[in-house]
């Protein structure tokens, strides 16, 4: 089958899921708008690496400054892309970060951090490129999830929190944008070696660190465990999250599934089969909105 080329527009890619997001759907012949902040700084050895691979391979590869909680960042790089490229197709909003410790220990300050990345980010990329979908009448928005936005691990609290707020927004704007030919979907991956888990901050309260003793010490006992299971034989490939969200892309407008994990799933599949026809029910028969769309969660 042919792939229609699409014009992508990918946050957080940098490393990760995002960065080999970015080359497989480059590899694939579309033109991707590489986006993350410090291009000129802390990252600027990513934006050489990615920009270096695209003129050695001759890929369709731009990397634009975006920080996802920035308003004026995300206005900028919005308005240059457009410039660039007259419209979006596909918006992957995949930057993320993650905090692992106690949950209580964690400032409250640093939870709106959390979420002012997971959560608002996301929230603040998606209004900035909606208004040019809806004036085309077409669109893809993939938002990076996780399990954790459908399960609640322990020490996870806050991230957990943030994962389960873009969630319920995604499924929301799922519904609300069908009637102009945008599609909304989730990835959820597992856990995957891809840095995330180490890209969060200490937590903040000292005291209640010391109030727990030595319960304080099991977040680094659970990522020494992942650690082990990173290194084993059938440790995730990070790629299986890239070659997901291009799979979504192939899938033809309209029959996107709501949501698609990826990776290990500790019952997640079973949790969303189990949960897709309770929320069928309430959109067709309890709110009479079953004719935005045919639900494929």
């Amino acid at each position: 089958m042919t792939m229609e080329k699409q014009k992508v527009v990918v946050t957080g890619s940098s490393n990760g899921i995002g960065y080999l997001t970015v080359l497989t759907l480059a590899r694939q012949g579309h033109r991707v708008f590489a986006t993350m902040r410090g291009t000129e700084g802390k990252n600027a050895n990513k934006k050489h690496e990615l920009l270096e691979i695209a003129k050695k391979e001759n890929l369709l590869i731009e990397v634009v400054e975006l920080d996802v909680t920035s308003d004026d960042s995300v206005n900028q790089a919005t308005d240059l892309i457009i410039k660039s490229a007259g419209n979006v197709d596909v918006l992957i909003n995949n930057a993320g970060i993650m905090y692992v410790g106690v949950t209580e220990a964690y400032s409250l300050s640093q939870v709106q951090q959390q979420f002012d990345t997971n959560f608002f980010g996301a929230v603040r990329v998606s209004k900035a490129f909606l208004p040019h979908m809806r004036e085309k009448g077409s669109g893809l928005i993939v938002n990076v999830s996780s399990l954790a936005g459908r399960l609640a691990f322990p020490y996870f609290g806050v991230y957990c929190a943030s994962k389960w707020a873009l969630e319920a927004y995604s499924e929301s704007l799922k519904y609300e944008l069908a009637p102009f030919g945008i599609d909304v979907s989730i990835v959820e991956p597992g856990p995957f070696p891809s840095g995330l888990l180490y890209s969060g901050p200490k937590e903040a309260d000292n005291q209640v660190l010391e109030d727990y003793g030595d319960a304080a010490e099991v977040p680094g006992a659970m990522l020494s465990n992942f650690d082990n299971m990173f290194k084993g034989p059938d440790a995730p490939v990070t790629q299986d999250v890239a070659d997901a969200i291009s799979g979504l892309i192939q899938t033809k407008a309209g029959a996107r599934p709501l949501r698609t994990v990826s990776g290990l799933d500790f019952g997640t599949i079973d949790l969303n089969t189990v949960t897709a026809p309770i929320q069928k029910e309430l959109l067709k028969d309890v709110l009479q909105m079953g004719h935005l769309l045919e639900l494929k969660a």
